[in-house]
């Protein structure tokens, strides 16, 4: 059912559509057919943006350098008196490898990416497995439990702290700190919601300026080993691009992984029968993921600036400092660009997603989250292949990040 809030003209390519509204939060997909099929580029008036819904055109502005994600005109105003509440929010905002543009995000990458390569990032398979067995362990015998504390969240927390060597045991911390942070992204956060993810970002960064401190003394081998050396040879990187890098691989390393492994799980049981079929081999299991991927993404609008007058569309023409906003859970599911796009088939043909973006900011954890993924989702099932719903799981009233609110099973 579209929303009662959706209303779009196609002749002036206008939509109203609370972002807000429980209808769209829990099925945004028939908001997206209703786009595509009337006015697949349009402008959002409820976030003051235009916006592409199409696959191709998503895919392709996601690579076209004109765009990108640094903000040249300086912070934007979100809330009356400016952000002087969020000025350790913005402060970690301002260095993050994701926010930057060549050549800071070349120098900033290229440090990072030295940990996730594919080949590194096989090398973690083992500990993943092991993981997802202890976790399997722990609550099989309960019969019934959220999977979202108990199996989603401890993997990709447990395996990014181990990869940055920050102690395991702050992970419930960690995550709190970066629920807090990632509120800001809730579409016009309340001051309450402004100053609680400034807190969380002062307290998250002053951990690690002191636990940088301490591991400068005994370093290890480890990322946040790699880029203390970094820093403190003068190489590229400074303290505040150290602690913001670090921030961002730990909320990014499990906050999506999280989100996309709740959505797989439910996808997965909604198909009904036997899930250990998805998973009977690594061929099997990686198609099944890229279609978690495709069907339900964690990620549903990222934003990108002008830079110079830009046609996005026929007579749309964007000026330097506007933005635009790739609505990509709408792209993963374009009628042109997939047969029955909201059948979940991982054998389809025409598989292909832009959940973690393209161009030079695709996402660096791509290879470790769909490792995490492959592995964590087969042990699950393989070890509970009874696993059932045992509540309808609703989603977090969070349109950017699309994930659950909990995930009961029972079996």
């Amino acid at each position: 059912m579209v929303p009662p809030s959706f209303s779009l003209d196609p002749d002036l390519r206008r939509l109203r559509l609370s972002p807000r509204d429980s209808l769209f939060v829990q099925d945004p997909y028939q908001a997206y057919a209703a786009m595509q099929a009337v006015c697949p580029t349009f402008f959002w008036e409820d976030y003051g943006l235009w916006c592409l819904s199409g696959f191709e055109a998503v895919n392709r502005l996601l690579r076209d350098r004109r765009f990108g994600r640094e903000n040249r005109w300086g912070p934007p105003m979100v809330a009356v008196g400016g952000r002087e509440h969020l000025s350790d929010f913005d402060g970690i905002e301002r260095h993050s490898l994701l926010e930057r543009e060549p050549p800071v995000h070349t120098r900033l990458r290229g440090l990072v990416n030295r940990a996730f390569v594919s080949r590194q990032i096989e090398r973690l398979r083992p500990r993943v497995e092991a993981l997802a067995h202890a976790l399997a362990d722990d609550f099989a015998a309960q019969r019934r439990i959220d999977l979202l504390p108990a199996f989603a969240t401890p993997i990709p927390v447990t395996v990014i702290a181990e990869m940055l060597g920050v102690p395991v045991a702050m992970g419930p911390q960690l995550v709190d700190w970066s629920n807090r942070m990632v509120r800001m992204y809730t579409h016009r956060p309340s001051r309450a919601v402004q100053e609680d993810a400034n807190a969380a970002a002062r307290a998250f960064a002053d951990y690690l300026r002191d636990y940088v401190g301490r591991r400068r003394t005994a370093p290890g081998d480890d990322l946040l080993s790699l880029l203390i050396s970094a820093s403190d040879g003068g190489e590229r990187l400074s303290e505040d691009e150290l602690v913001t890098s670090v921030i961002l691989l730990l909320n990014a390393g499990h906050e999506a992984t999280v989100h996309q492994t709740g959505n797989a799980v439910k996808t997965i049981l909604e198909q009904g029968g036997d899930p250990r079929r998805f998973f009977g081999d690594a061929a099997t299991t990686e198609a099944t993921v890229e279609e978690c991927l495709r069907c339900d993404a964690p990620l549903h609008m990222f934003t990108r600036f002008a830079y110079e007058p830009a046609e996005i569309a026929p007579g749309v023409v964007l000026q330097p400092g506007e933005q635009v906003a790739l609505l990509l859970g709408a792209a993963n599911t374009d009628p042109q660009a997939f047969v029955e796009p909201r059948r979940f088939d991982p054998q389809r043909g025409d598989q292909k997603n832009v959940s973690f973006g393209a161009g030079i900011h695709f996402c660096i954890g791509a290879p470790l989250a769909r490792l995490e993924l492959q592995v964590s989702l087969k042990v699950l099932f393989d070890r509970l292949p009874g696993l059932r719903l045992a509540e309808t799981p609703v989603y977090r009233d969070n349109y950017h990040f699309h994930g659950l609110e909990r995930l009961v099973a029972e079996w």
